[in-house]
């Protein structure tokens, strides 16, 4: 009797995963560093390494189902990672093969936002919803679509990938993909780090507690939300022109699928109304008269990595 699933987050500084209930409950979860390991195969083995016990735990291998990941560049229909800018492993890597043969349990794999989008449809604010859009803001930027209720996958499942549209024709480059001006470089915390390294050199004369992080390499978005918050005019100006840009590109995502509601999740919207409100204003300035105030811009309201892990797990009970 398959009474539980396995979901397996992977994202590009963290890999979280779960043994997850029929039912959408979490009984146990840990996490381990996704970069740790040059080689898919140590990665699988380290995954395995800490599995087991909480696998052993809940009645050991025949009692689940398969396992579920997310994964960035994750392709649902041939279950490989394929060329993904923030993973170590290059070219296209057979991730669900790999990890089946090692647990011995089927396992099947998306794109990592797709299968947050999945727990949040199931689980979490978009319980309900048939037409929204999720946006991961991670140490890259994710999204799902959903239209009609279906996970938007595209003729070769690769569908969705926002965080890869040009926001900025000719701006900065990504480092992973050699383009310029995507949404993922400015609307990351990577992003959020390297707009904070530019305000502080263009602006030399203007004080701010990150100038002593930026000598100790040490500014990260959470140390920008800490000095904003504390009234720093470049921690301030920094999440106001990350929202002006997200603002604008979730303006041309809502003209092209007219969802209900986008909903963020990740490490960034921990800011709260700093990055909200700045974001909000630029979308609904950005949107034609049709659409304007329409679309709810929402956080996430499951706690952190639960919508990956329960999104990836339902992809085990997905028939």
């Amino acid at each position: 009797m398959s009474d539980f699933a396995i979901g397996v987050d992977i994202g590009g500084t963290n890999t979280k995963f779960g043994v997850v209930d029929k039912q959408g409950k979490i009984l146990y979860q840990d996490r381990m560093l996704t970069n740790d390991a040059n080689d898919v195969q140590d990665f699988v083995d380290e995954l395995h390494q800490k599995l087991m016990p909480l696998i052993e735990k809940s009645g050991g291998i025949e009692k689940f189902a398969g396992i579920g990941v997310g994964a960035p560049n994750g392709n649902y229909y041939t279950g490989t990672i394929e060329y993904a800018a923030n993973l170590k492993w290059r070219g296209i890597i057979p991730f669900a093969k790999i990890t089946s043969e090692k647990f011995g349990i089927p396992v099947k794999l998306t794109n990592d936002a797709n299968a947050a989008a999945m727990g949040e449809m199931m689980y979490g604010c978009a319980k309900g919803m048939k037409h929204f859009i999720t946006i991961t803001l991670g140490t890259g930027v994710g999204s799902g679509i959903v239209i009609d209720g279906k996970i938007v996958l595209g003729h070769d499942g690769f569908a969705g990938e926002l965080g890869h549209t040009i926001i900025r024709p000719g701006g900065r480059l990504h480092k992973g993909t050699g383009i310029r001006g995507t949404l993922e470089s400015y609307a990351s915390a990577t992003g959020v780090r390297e707009t904070a390294l530019e305000m502080l050199s263009d602006n030399p004369k203007v004080d701010s507690v990150l100038r002593d992080s930026s000598i100790n390499d040490l500014i990260t978005s959470q140390t920008v939300y800490e000095a904003a918050i504390k009234g720093d005019k470049i921690a301030n100006d920094i999440f106001d022109y990350t929202g002006q840009i997200l603002g604008e590109a979730l303006a041309n995502f809502v003209m092209f699928s007219s969802p209900e509601a986008i909903i963020l999740f990740g490490g960034l919207t921990k800011a709260g109304n700093l990055i909200l409100s700045p974001t909000k204003k630029a979308m609904e300035e950005t949107l034609v008269q049709n659409f304007k105030n329409k679309v709810k811009i929402l956080f996430s309201n499951l706690q952190e990595a639960d919508a990956a892990i329960l999104g990836a797990s339902a992809l085990v009970w997905d028939n």
